[in-house]
């Protein structure tokens, strides 16, 4: 991540939010959080703290206070959810942030990995979400990872079009040429190489997956490549003309247990994270079991992931 160029005594500031939160919520809309201090309707929209439940793990619910020693993780999830359905997370990615080290690491995990769910049995990770909402998926994450999880955002993927259409658009490098299937514009031709895309084509653009030889691994590349990309461009987006309709994509498509108070000590804390970025997808094997697609991660992977962020956050 590139240093910042300061030019007017507001931009570290608008750096700082754009830098870090931007990445909790899916790299999108961290202007608008450095709006919540006028603007708290939104903020208290947007809240959703975690049921005090029993379950399996003994990390879940122990949110630490962001500050400057404290290493955190946070788990994305990005849910498609649409009217009568409680939804599945096509997207889960864990944030792990270290100002001691001024580092970060997004560590992706495909939706199909076969885990056991508690009181469900044996399903894909991303069927927690549905089974028992943003609860169930973290404590499934954390049994499997052996890390705790100290904050979720959560973001239905309507909202990655709406808030990248808010920012003007990003621009990313396509590996591979293809033509949609219908999540855009049945047809319609991502060209290999750099492209320019508004909101609808960039949700297409993630959500590609049943014609890419890599299947859910190459859409993971993709969804942290839109995070990065959205990251660069609000980096350099220093007046957002409707800052409206930012806030208004983030209150109708953004959960989180993050406070006000929270997001303002971690910009302040963390933006040294965004020096340092690293990604990671977590390895396994597709498989079709009776005609269901499975990704199967040993044990041994799942202990590497562990021992990866455990080394990253001490």
């Amino acid at each position: 991540m590139m240093k910042h160029r300061q030019k007017r005594k507001a931009k570290p500031w608008l750096i700082a939010i754009v830098s870090i939160v931007a990445v909790l919520i899916l790299g999108i809309g961290g202007y608008a959080f450095y709006l919540f201090h006028s603007v708290n309707k939104t903020a208290a929209e947007v809240y959703k703290p975690l049921k005090q439940v029993k379950t399996d793990t003994l990390h879940t619910q122990k949110a630490i206070q962001p500050k400057k020693e404290n290493p955190i993780n946070i788990l994305i999830l990005g849910v498609d959810q649409r009217p009568g359905d409680s939804g599945r997370s096509d997207t889960l990615m864990v944030a792990s942030l270290n100002p001691q080290t001024n580092s970060m690491m997004l560590t992706s995990i495909p939706r199909d990995t076969q885990v056991d769910i508690q009181g469900h049995g044996e399903a894909k990770i991303n069927a927690a979400y549905a089974y028992g909402r943003e609860d169930l998926a973290i404590s499934t994450v954390e049994k499997y990872l052996n890390i705790p999880i100290n904050y979720y955002v959560e973001m239905n993927m309507q909202g990655l079009s709406e808030l990248v259409d808010a920012v003007g658009g990003i621009q990313v490098t396509n590996k591979l040429d293809w033509y949609d299937e219908g999540y855009y514009k049945k047809g319609y031709h991502y060209k290999k190489g750099l492209l320019t895309l508004n909101g609808p084509k960039a949700l297409g653009y993630v959500r590609r997956r049943h014609l890419d030889p890599q299947g859910d691994f190459g859409r993971n590349e993709r969804q942290r490549q839109v995070i990065q990309a959205v990251i660069e461009k609000e980096k350099s987006v220093f007046a957002i003309k409707d800052v409206s309709n930012i806030l208004n994509a983030i209150g109708n498509n953004v959960q989180t247990n993050l406070t006000l108070s929270n997001m303002t000590e971690m910009a302040k804390a963390y933006l040294s994270c965004s020096q340092h970025i690293k990604t990671y997808e977590v390895k396994g094997t597709p498989q079709y079991i009776k005609g269901i697609s499975w990704v199967i991660v040993t044990k041994n992977e799942f202990q590497h992931v562990h021992n990866m962020i455990t080394k990253m956050t001490n």
